[in-house]
């Protein structure tokens, strides 16, 4: 993986160098996307490249290529440097100007994307994970996809240090998200999960999710639960781009449901995988 996107070219990775007064260095001024890639194929390429527009869109931050420009960038990418199945990065900064708070009248973006490395946690996805719950002490924009993740980074830090995947955040009492997921239960045979609001990033691997439940007659509800009853649910899963569908079947050191996987999420796996396989080839 020696080649990157750097400012709309593809050039080798030892050449994309950042300049000290990038404002994505100094401030964290900047958006970013993570796609799945299977097969050498992006997965859901446009919506990712929609919500990046529209992360930018709300830190008034103008992108100097348009999607089809990045879209083709990345195919490029893939095809140079033979993909099979990996995450893609990418990140676009407001650019290079003298370190000052005021949002500048013009600057030139800084753009870069590169591969990494990156397996289907596949036995992750059988046995599931555990979690641990953290008061949300982050900002109320998690609608945007901001490179400024030190919130999210310290609320990780909890989760491995009690030895668990992922700190699931409350504000309140009410669960809004991951550090790096978005959060479902299932109870009664029905599935809840926060309403796509300031207080969490719309998931497109959660929009998928919400379309499958929909085209399948699942029961299922934008709306918000506690941690109670978080802790008093069935099932508990997690949905992210890397990590697709994981459930968890411990929080806090209490078992959720029964300790294993439920049936309604090794549903949504299958059905899940089912997506990709169509967009991207078998596995």
């Amino acid at each position: 993986m020696g080649k990157v996107i750097f400012n709309g070219h593809i050039v080798d990775r030892k050449k994309a160098l950042i300049h000290i007064e990038d404002r994505g260095f100094q401030f964290g001024d900047g958006i970013y996307e993570v796609i799945r890639v299977y097969n050498g194929m992006p997965f859901t390429l446009k919506e990712h490249i929609d919500r990046l527009y529209s992360s930018a869109q709300k830190i008034y931050l103008e992108i100097p290529y348009s999607q089809q420009e990045i879209m083709d960038l990345i195919i490029n990418l893939l095809e140079q440097e033979n993909a099979s199945t990996c995450n893609l990065y990418l990140q676009i900064s407001r650019g290079v100007v003298p370190r000052n708070h005021v949002i500048p009248k013009t600057a030139s973006p800084t753009f870069v994307s590169y591969l990494m490395p990156g397996d289907r946690p596949v036995n992750l996805m059988k046995i599931g994970g555990k979690a641990v719950i953290t008061e949300d002490l982050r900002w109320h924009y998690c609608d945007i996809k901001s490179i400024s993740l030190l919130g999210a980074v310290l609320a990780k830090k909890k989760a491995t240090d009690a030895g668990c995947l992922e700190a699931i955040l409350h504000r309140s009492g009410i669960i809004t998200e991951g550090s790096s997921t978005n959060v479902w239960i299932v109870q009664d045979g029905k599935l809840f999960t926060h309403p796509a609001d300031q207080f969490i990033l719309n998931g497109i691997t959660r929009q998928k999710v919400i379309s499958l439940l929909a085209i399948n007659q699942l029961p299922f509800a934008e709306t918000s639960f506690t941690v109670e009853q978080l802790q008093r649910a069935d099932e508990v899963f997690l949905t992210s781009t890397t990590m697709e569908i994981i459930p968890i079947v411990e929080v806090d050191g209490v078992k959720i449901g029964s300790g294993t996987p439920g049936d309604i999420t090794r549903k949504l796996q299958t059905l899940f995988e089912k997506e990709i396989e169509q967009e991207c080839g078998p596995f």
